[in-house]
């Protein structure tokens, strides 16, 4: 539609995607009749949620700035969004103005990031670029192999050829990296940057366009990560992530193996063939 920002038609985007995703059976509705769309009509949702169908797709379309919390949870309960896909509503709702994210750690926390030798541990920022990482994070990953122009998780991901191997769960790591994405997309709306990347990507890979589409959200907050890698094989690992404090746009990752684990003996190797070599003095 002439005239919408980018925020307004990410929220309809949204919204149309989740309505085709639940059926009106679900929601106590029959489905009789014929539908031209899958899912739930704009009128049946505006009728569950308690609004006018008018007021609801004033909101779809982005002309509704000043829409309230109360009505927002309502129309969230109907789509059965989670905690993170109700923030994500919020800030497609209400998108603020934000500046621009640091794209370097501060010295203290690749000082910290280097004290952690025996767990591989590295930075994400602003659309899951990587900022920085420590001697068994790279030893791990690869990061200083990738190319500095696209080390980011979601192009190496997509346009890395050796990602299908490196991750042996690809379509699930593929997936949570996307939902990640458009979990920034709407925390930092208008960002001309993730609008390239996104656009890239979109053309260069079906996948991705395909999962895109499907308006899905999730935190990566914690999990289960599966590697296999090129010299030591396998890898199961837990992996935190936690928020690096006074930078709201970077966030440290941690990956843990259980004491005894293949994961863990494959990190003591990792780690071992990675130390400095000795430094070695003659006697007079």
């Amino acid at each position: 539609m002439a005239g919408m920002t980018a925020s307004e038609t990410d929220i309809g985007t949204f919204l149309r995607a989740r309505r085709a995703a639940i059926r009106p059976e679900q929601v106590g509705l029959p489905a009789l009749g014929r539908r031209r769309v899958p899912g739930l009509r704009r009128e049946e949702l505006a009728q569950l949620a308690g609004v006018s169908p008018d007021y609801y797709i004033r909101l779809e379309q982005g002309r509704s700035r000043n829409v309230s919390d109360a009505v927002l949870h309502s129309v969230a309960r109907v789509l059965g969004l989670d905690r993170t896909e109700m923030e994500h509503l919020h800030n497609l709702a209400r998108p603020r103005a934000t500046g621009c994210a640091l794209r370097r750690v501060r010295p203290g926390v690749q000082a910290l990031l280097d004290m952690m030798e025996t767990v591989p541990a590295f930075v994400l920022g602003r659309r899951l670029d990587v900022l920085a990482w420590n001697a068994l994070g790279d030893a791990v990953n690869g990061f200083s192999s990738w190319p500095a122009a696209r080390r980011n998780i979601i192009q190496q991901v997509f346009f890395d050829p050796a990602a299908r191997t490196l991750y042996p769960q690809w379509e699930t790591v593929a997936a949570e990296s996307v939902a990640h994405l458009q979990l920034d997309a709407g925390r930092h709306p208008g960002d001309p940057l993730l609008a390239a990347m996104v656009g890239e990507l979109t053309i260069g890979s079906p996948e991705f366009a395909r999962m895109w589409a499907a308006q899905r959200v999730r935190e990566k907050s914690s999990g289960v990560k599966v590697l296999h890698h090129p010299l030591v094989g396998e890898m199961e690992f837990g992996y935190e992530t936690l928020a690096v404090a006074g930078e709201p746009d970077q966030a440290l990752v941690t990956y843990t193996a259980a004491p005894g684990s293949p994961a863990h003996e494959a990190l003591r190797l990792l780690s071992s063939w990675n130390a400095p070599a000795p430094i070695r003095t003659t006697t007079p």
